[in-house]
């Protein structure tokens, strides 16, 4: 099994004055420890069912560009953009610049949006969810045909690009990888089979993730695609991490391993976000690594 680090917050202790310096050894310590990804997240206020909004954050894609010059190795996304955040055409030219200036190392992961206050807050539409999922099918049919030859218009319901110029390409190939976030099961996780390259999935149990994975491969067998070629991957949240109880952790992983799982991003709560990646680089990655 493969892990990635999400950070989901940024209060750290030597404050913004010190922001870049943390986070830019947070980055080589992941960059060179073995871990296969890093994310951070996409939103403008912090998540106020965990944490005051008022907490710092950080805008998500001018992060993921400088992480793109402190690493060499690991995969870079946002665990996940919202669909609504950025018109679709604008974010497959940004997806695109981080994957050239980082070598090939973007992926897009993106989801129908759900934060709402932040969108009153900063005045950005926030519509309906039915609507929100039209747009993000529309979106994905966009990036797409971005990030392929054909540089045509696009008609859609709520976005008509006359032209999908997109130059210079991304480098990796086909494009950059697609993660959907979420587990609905009539839409997002038929988006994943459709459009999608990895899922993103919550660790809300062995059966409950076994149970999900099988509905990705009904829609899979469905739409014609590969389930094995998506990656199958999931946020964790555990408080083990938090409490140095490495041992459950990797026990817990290992029933994930067995449902499907292949990548685990583990999330530092903590104001000591270099203390926690050291203790995954030498207590947990050697361990997943045998899975």
């Amino acid at each position: 099994m493969d892990i990635g680090l999400h950070i989901p917050h940024f209060d750290w202790p030597e404050g913004a004055a010190g922001m870049a310096d943390t986070l830019g050894q947070v980055a080589e310590r992941v960059d060179q420890g073995g871990f296969t990804s890093l994310s951070v997240m996409d939103h403008w206020f912090q998540m106020d069912q965990y944490a005051p909004a008022t907490d710092p954050m950080l805008e998500g894609y001018t992060t993921l560009a400088w992480l793109a010059a402190k690493t060499s190795n690991v995969q870079l996304r946002l665990l996940v953009t919202g669909v609504t955040y950025r018109y679709p055409g604008l974010l497959a030219k940004t997806v695109t610049t981080v994957d050239v200036l980082s070598g090939g190392r973007a992926e897009l992961g993106i989801g129908a949006a759900w934060y709402e206050r932040e969108h009153l807050g900063l005045g950005v539409p926030f519509p309906p969810v039915a609507e929100r999922f039209e747009q993000l099918e529309e979106t994905l049919q966009i990036c797409l045909q971005m990030w392929s030859d054909n540089d045509g218009p696009y008609e859609g319901k709520h976005y008509q690009l006359a032209e999908t110029l997109n130059s210079p390409q991304a480098i990796s190939q086909p494009h950059p990888p697609i993660m959907i976030g979420g587990m609905g099961e009539k839409k997002t996780l038929r988006f994943v089979a459709k459009y999608g390259d990895a899922c993103n999935l919550f660790s809300i149990g062995h059966e409950a993730v076994a149970a999900k994975l099988d509905i990705l491969r009904q829609h899979c067998e469905n739409e014609g695609t590969d389930y094995d070629a998506i990656a199958k991957t999931m946020l964790y949240a555990g408080n083990d991490l938090m409490t140095g109880d490495y041992e459950t952790f990797v026990k817990d992983m290992k029933g994930y391993a067995e449902v499907g799982i292949t990548e685990v991003q583990a999330m530092p709560w903590t104001p000591e976000p270099l203390a926690f990646t050291d203790g995954l680089i030498e207590n947990v990655i050697p361990k997943l690594n045998e899975m």
